[in-house]
């Protein structure tokens, strides 16, 4: 990759945001292409043995009924037909009462959409434009204050453990604290480590899905890996809908309705900690992508001298490396972009950790200015907002709603 500034190699000067997204659209095309190689390799054999089974199939039962391939395939298509509208060999539920259409809706608005059940008619298609509109937005919000909350507790709870571990180590053998001005400072500045957030919700997850997935064993006879990969591809919002719970009739020695709760209870639970540790992730491999942007940058340095400082050189943001390489600091849950620059123009928006330019470069909820609220909750010390803000009632908010807020309160100001 070409060198951020401008130097010898030729190269003009390159803006850290746009070398970043760069570099993780380079790396998602390779993860597509090697994601499609091993599902082409693994599942390619399946389905031509498939195909074969079924052409033999075929033609045995219009061997053996005289049935015309053409009239078989008519059949067949509208089957095809009938199985879309919900017909099925077996005996499932209503798809639209209002049992069905209540699992329905919570698909839509989750952003699951399994597919078994969909629209037929043009009122129904227009009227979930307008409706997957406005409640996908509400439930990505609730999404973001659930993750909000989550990591307060997280939060409240490591910093506890940090102060008990803190005092236990200012204790000397006679039972007197020492450096009582150092430990104040020590624990101001605390900040939980993302890697302990990501570790903590990751195993939140995984105790969810294998409770989940026990659940669903016993109740739609599945077996455990195929319940285990169901509640992936349903928690993450996946939905292939290949596997679907919930779709008897009846439950022969489950409680039906009890059923259909914990059913409820596991995919909103579940949907909320896979989010909540997307995120997390997200954090880290940010944090990742400015260490190879620091390690890419290293074979340019020769063209300037070493403290120098060039003119079209802008200062390095973000800069964060993960495990022994951190130099610096380590890597809080408050946020990867606390050593930006003050001075950016329009960097640094009402206490905003990340400039609208990373947002719209993303295109999706970043979550910065929570985090750096949390991390202030978490250590005791109130959130700061403007005057003009809680003059002009633009306060508050979380990940794309907290920009949004700042952005309006400048504005308002301005005006």
């Amino acid at each position: 990759m070409a060198c951020r500034s401008g130097c010898c190699c030729g190269s003009g000067p390159i803006n850290e945001d746009n070398a970043r997204f760069l570099l993780l659209a380079l790396f998602i095309i390779i993860y597509l292409f090697c994601g499609a190689a091993v599902f082409s390799a693994l599942e390619q054999p399946k389905e031509r043995e498939a195909k074969e089974r079924w052409a033999q199939r075929f033609e045995h039962f219009s061997q053996k009924y005289n049935l015309s391939k053409k009239d078989l395939n008519n059949f067949l298509r509208n089957y095809e037909e009938a199985n879309v509208a919900g017909i099925r060999v077996d005996t499932i539920r209503p798809r639209w009462d209002f049992t069905g259409a209540f699992y329905f809706v919570g698909t839509v608005v989750s952003t699951i959409g399994f597919g078994m059940t969909t629209p037929a008619t043009i009122g129904g298609k227009v009227f979930l434009m307008f409706y997957g509109l406005l409640g996908c937005a509400a439930t990505i919000l609730f999404f973001n204050l659930f993750l909000e909350r989550v990591i307060t507790v997280i939060a409240v709870v490591l910093k506890s453990c940090h102060e008990r571990r803190h005092n236990k180590a200012v204790l000397p053998q006679n039972g007197r604290q020492v450096s009582g001005g150092n430990r104040a400072a020590d624990l101001a500045g605390w900040k939980p480590s993302v890697y302990c957030v990501m570790l903590i919700l990751g195993a939140a997850a995984i105790l969810v899905s294998c409770c989940a997935s026990l659940m669903y064993s016993a109740a739609e006879g599945w077996g455990y890996l195929d319940s285990l990969y169901f509640c992936f591809v349903a928690f993450s919002t996946i939905g292939f809908g290949d596997m679907v719970s919930s779709q008897r009739v009846v439950y022969e020695g489950h409680a039906t309705a009890a059923y259909r709760l914990g059913n409820f209870f596991f995919i909103l639970t579940g949907v909320c900690c896979i989010y909540s540790l997307f995120n997390v992730i997200s954090i880290v491999i940010k944090q990742v992508l400015n260490w190879l942007l620091r390690r890419l940058e290293a074979p340019c340095r020769c063209c300037f001298p070493r403290r120098g400082h060039h003119p079209h050189r802008h200062p390095r943001r973000n800069v964060v490396a993960p495990g022994h390489l951190r130099t610096r600091r380590d890597p809080s849950i408050e946020t990867d972009a606390i050593n930006e620059s003050e001075t950016d123009t329009g960097r640094r928006m009402s206490g905003e950790m990340i400039s609208m330019r990373d947002f719209l470069a993303a295109n999706k909820v970043n979550l910065a200015i929570m985090q750096k609220q949390l991390s202030e909750m978490a250590i005791g010390h109130p959130r700061q907002s403007s005057s003009s803000s809680r003059q002009n009632g633009f306060s508050g908010g979380v990940g794309a709603l907290g920009i949004m807020n700042n952005r309006l309160a400048e504005t308002s100001v301005d005006r």
